[in-house]
């Protein structure tokens, strides 16, 4: 290897190693998905079998800037995970703690306008509609021993 190969690369606030290629190092980011990190390495012209310990420090900014700005570089806005933002109504990406505290805010206020997501979120159960008459149970074990029963029978 070079001198110039370095085998932990920080993006992000994630730690990523460097013998890993460019799109699927970037995996390890928080939000990112295969076809935003191809597209994105793609789009800056990396080659797709290059190392990302083999990045210089300007490429490793652009990479941090197409992922903070990703539709300026011409990513199209399916790619990405907050489409049409409350707040501000544009197209957002959010990667890593901001995407935690984005869902975590997002989940406080179904349960303050008391909405049938936000419930099910405070109570605890499935909230996408998935059957929960025998999955998704917690705590001590739910079923009948029937050899107790059988003995409850009999005396």
């Amino acid at each position: 290897m070079s001198e110039d190969f370095r085998h932990i690369i920080r993006i992000r606030g994630a730690d990523i190693d460097g013998s890993d290629r460019i799109a699927f190092g970037l995996l390890k980011i928080g939000g990112l998905g295969v076809n935003l990190t191809s597209s994105i390495s793609r789009v800056l012209g990396f080659d797709p079998d290059r190392r990302i310990g083999t990045l210089s420090e300007e490429e490793v900014q652009k990479i941090e800037d197409a992922l903070s700005d990703p539709k300026k570089y011409g990513v199209p806005s399916w790619y990405l995970n907050r489409r049409k933002d409350r707040e501000s109504g544009s197209d957002l990406h959010d990667t890593g703690p901001d995407l935690a505290l984005r869902i975590r805010s997002d989940i406080e206020r179904l349960q303050k306008i008391r909405s049938w997501r936000g419930v099910r979120h405070m109570l605890g159960l499935k909230v996408r509609g998935q059957r929960t008459r025998t999955t998704g149970r917690t705590g001590r074990s739910v079923g009948v021993k029937r050899s107790s029963l059988r003995q409850q029978q009999q005396s």
